[in-house]
């Protein structure tokens, strides 16, 4: 079963650039972010007819999550837990039945958390956009908690904002002050790993110079001033089925792409 993330950047803008990349690359699930969408005005017919049952967590403008499964999903839930007053579309879970196991799959857009304001030490404020991340960050850990307790194959992936190490960025010292490369956030995105998840890409790629974002300004895509900040969390049930691992890198080069490219998995399931 190959499972991929892709923020797609405006399913409007991207919908051929979508279309095209999943009749080459065939995934069985793919979990999108950024649709930018509501619910009644994603395309769904179009990924219908190729095959897809689609759930999508939509808002109008920005954000938003979906699911496109060649197999049924079920139990599907839309939200992170943990706080029944956020209404950004940042979450959607669901399981998938595959021959041999059932996934559950979570697809997030975790919040870019910029910009950051700095206390006269020089520490980030726990206050705003930056507050709402390390806040959303700790639900995260409450739910990755959960789904380890479960002990059946399940897997995060998505959009993290997350610079894990100083190695997923071309550039790391431009990052220095960025909420994507923070201690803090690092550490947030640290002590959800350190649970028990395998972070898919790293268990097979080690190394500098593997990066699944390129920005649209000052020719990052031209020069490969890239960062790696989509990634796969796999439980211990989940990584023990896994078979390969890989970043489509070479769809940021395509007409209209997304600035986010798809890193997948598959699962021998």
């Amino acid at each position: 079963m190959k499972i991929a993330t892709f923020n797609i950047n405006g399913i409007k803008a991207r919908q051929a650039a979508l279309t095209d990349w999943l009749s080459e690359a065939e995934p069985d699930v793919v979990l999108l972010q950024e649709i930018k969408s509501v619910d009644d005005a994603f395309p769904r017919e179009v990924f219908e007819d190729m095959g897809y049952n689609v759930e999508t967590h939509g808002q109008k403008s920005f954000n938003g999550v979906a699911i496109l499964s060649r197999r049924p999903l079920e139990d599907v839930t839309r939200g992170l837990p943990g706080d029944d007053a956020d209404d950004q579309a940042r979450w959607i879970e669901a399981t998938v039945m595959g021959d041999t196991h059932a996934i559950r799959l979570c697809g997030l857009y975790l919040p870019n958390g910029n910009p950051v304001e700095f206390g006269a030490d020089g520490t980030p404020e726990h206050n705003g956009k930056y507050g709402y991340k390390l806040d959303w960050m700790d639900r995260l850990h409450a739910r990755a908690e959960a789904l380890m307790e479960a002990e059946m194959p399940a897997l995060m992936a998505g959009d993290y904002n997350i610079i894990p190490q100083a190695e997923d960025a071309a550039k790391p010292e431009a990052w220095a002050k960025d909420a994507l490369f923070l201690p803090q956030s690092r550490a947030a995105f640290r002590r959800i790993l350190n649970l028990g998840f395998t972070e898919a890409f790293r268990a097979r790629h080690p190394g500098p110079g593997h990066y699944s974002f390129w920005d649209y300004q000052a020719g990052a895509w031209n020069r490969n001033n890239g960062i790696r900040i989509d990634h796969v969390l796999m439980t211990p049930a989940c990584a023990d089925l896994m078979t390969d691992v890989g970043i489509d890198r070479e769809v940021r080069g395509r007409d209209k792409p997304s600035d986010h490219v798809p890193v997948w998995v598959e699962l021998a399931a």
